[in-house]
This record gives C-alpha cells, structure tokens and sequence, in this order.
C-alpha cells in the first residue's frame, strides 16, 4: 500500500449537550483520529471510537494511544500489506483492542480506495445511495423538544435511553411527542434474568425492539427472551466478532444486530458479520459511539451494504457539534443521509478545525 508515515491525534470535541446513559456522562468527547499518508501523497482517515472512561467497553482513548504506538504500529510497520483486508489477521496476534485496531484498519481502507480513486462504498460493495437514519435520545435531552426537532427531519427511528423501571413511562411520554414512528430503547446491558417478566411485561408497547437487555456475554438470556416476547431483541455489546454474530445467530439470540466499527474491530470483521446475516435472512443496523464526521463518514458507507436494513445511528453532525471536523457536515433530509461517492470516504478534512482540536499528536514512520 506504499505506506510512509501514520498520525495518531487525539482530538476534543465539545458536546452541544452532554450525552447521558445509565453508564455514564459524556461533555467532552476525546476520539483518535488516525491519519494513514502513502508515498504520493494521499491520506486515510480512521477514527478510534473509544471513549475517555471504560464505561462501555475496556477500552479507553489512553488504552488505545498505547496500543496503537507501541503494538499495532510497529506490527504494522514490520508487514507487507498489499490490502487492507489482510490487517485483520495481521493484528491476529493482538488479544482484544478492537477499537485501536478498527483506527488504523478503517484509515488504511480510506487510503486504499483513494489510492484506487473509487468511493470506498464501492470498494466494499455497498449497494444503497442513501440510508435511513434514526436518532438517539439520552437522558438528558428534552423530550418533548428533541422529538419535535428530529420529526420534523423524518428521521425513521428513535433511540431512547432510560432508567430501569421507567421505562413504560418513558416510552409512553415519548409516544405523545413522535406519533407512529418507531421507537426503541437500550438496555445498555443492565438487566438480568430477575427482570425477565419485567421485560415480557412491555411487550404490548409494540416497541420497534429492544437493544442489549442483558451483559454482554450473555447469549442464553437474550434466546430467552426472544422466545417469550413479539418485539425485535437486538445485540449490541454481545457482538465484539464474526464468531460472536455466528452464535448469536445459531442460538437464536437476537432478531437483528447492531454492527459497529470500532467495537468488531473494523471493515474486514464487519464485512463478514454481513455476509453470514445475509445467509440467515437477518437484518442488520449501524450503530452510533458520538463520531466526529470521519467515523461517520465510515458508518454511512457501512450503512450502505445490502443487509442493514433497518435504521441505524446516522444523525446529521450538527446533533452532536457546533463545527465538525469536516468541511461539509453530514445532514438529514426526510430522514435519510447521502452515502458519500468521491474517493475513500468521501469527505473533506478542515484542517484548521482539526489542528485546533488536537491535544496531542505522534507519528510514526513506515519506512525504513
């Protein structure tokens, strides 16, 4: 791929509103940008989605900087890649970190399909040209303002985050403000097998679905459930591989999945947790970590293989940040976002906006 050099910056981004779920407050969103430069002067663009805090998964934007100056890299550097879909076996190695493996792997297919001077929808097969978008709403949004701004964009779903043993009066409320669209919320893993009835109880809330109830290893609980309720059982934090989507499906854990970049580890994973959806006529969504415009440039492009067939986490930039890193910011029409056609991702950096919102930076050489 005729690498040069890699640039790993941490970027602070400034929340519009804080973000709340039952695991956590996010103001200040810290990300990874990572720059992938080849020899003739392109460059790729991947985001590390970890957060500051280890709240949803081990990994932390610390953890990864490491991960990424000292394991990845150097690994990086000492492998002939030809192709980015060979980065996945090559950090094989690496137990875990999928985020950090997700940055660089993600920047390098930007820089391939670049390199190539085609869309990376292109590159990876993606079929739609613009993909519905839902939208999230945590606990500290107002509900009754939130819903009346993002129906007026059509967005196709809503997220909620709530309070265990709130739910139905959440659910209920949020009813009153967004009419027929469909609604779901997240359990963020916080039940257990005692909330079982509790959960079987809010079925005829005819909810689009229900995210992540249980842990995250927890494959036996979410088949239970499943068999007893009509609503959609959706897994999120389960998923961290295709092996993981591979028993989901063949123990009848979930009616669909929620894929995310960073958390299966980047393109390769995510491809091939497609391809055995598709076989098992299961419907997929992308979902959201709080991207800058990058990550979701990535998301979108995701978004647009054949299976993900149900609304995902694609909000317009101006949901989460005054300014973005991108000159031109994501934006929802009618409920649905453009996939991006030029090469790579299909964005373009500001500079400026990047160079300010950097706290630290390093690079590292892949040549000898």
């Amino acid at each position: 791929m005729n690498l040069k050099e890699v640039i790993v910056r941490q970027v602070g981004m400034k929340l519009k509103k804080p973000f709340q779920t039952v695991n956590g407050l996010v103001v200040m969103r810290d990300t990874l940008i990572i720059e992938a430069h080849d020899q003739n002067g392109h460059v790729g663009y991947g985001e590390c989605v970890a957060f500051a805090d280890p709240f949803y998964t081990p990994e932390t934007t610390t953890t990864a900087w490491d991960m990424l100056r000292y394991f990845l890299l150097p690994i990086l550097k000492k492998s002939k890649i030809d192709h980015p879909n060979q980065v996945h076996e090559t950090f094989s190695g690496i137990q875990g970190h999928q985020m950090a493996k997700s940055g660089i792997e993600t920047a390098l297919w930007d820089l391939h399909a670049k390199q190539q001077q085609k869309s990376l929808k292109e590159i990876i097969g993606g079929q739609y040209d613009e993909v519905e978008s839902g939208v999230v709403l945590s606990l500290t949004d107002d509900l009754k303002e939130q819903a009346k701004e993002f129906t007026k964009k059509g967005y196709k779903r809503f997220k909620l985050k709530v309070q265990k043993g709130k739910e139905r009066e959440t659910i209920e409320r949020a009813k009153q403000y967004i009419g027929d669209v469909p609604i779901m919320f997240d359990g963020n893993g916080g039940y257990g097998p005692e909330d079982m009835l509790h959960l079987k109880n809010l079925d005829d809330l005819n909810l689009h679905m229900i995210e992540q109830p249980f842990r995250q290893d927890d494959f036996y609980y979410h088949h239970q459930l499943k068999k007893e309720v009509k609503t959609l059982i959706c897994l999120d934090e389960t998923v961290k591989s295709e092996h993981d989507a591979f028993q989901a499906i063949e123990l009848d854990a979930a009616g669909c999945i929620n894929v995310k970049l960073g958390r299966v580890g980047g393109y390769q994973v995510a491809l091939n947790i497609h391809n055995y959806a598709k076989v098992a006529d299961m419907p997929l969504w992308c979902g959201g970590m709080l991207e800058t415009g990058i990550g979701r440039a990535h998301n979108i492009i995701l978004a647009s293989l054949e299976q993900f067939k149900l609304p995902g986490d694609l909000s317009e930039s101006q949901r989460y940040w005054e300014e973005d890193i991108i000159e031109k910011p994501f934006k929802v029409k009618d409920g649905k976002v453009k996939v991006p056609t030029k090469p790579g991702i299909g964005v373009k950096v500001h500079e400026k906006r990047l160079n300010d919102r950097t706290v630290r930076q390093f690079g590292f050489e892949m040549t000898s």
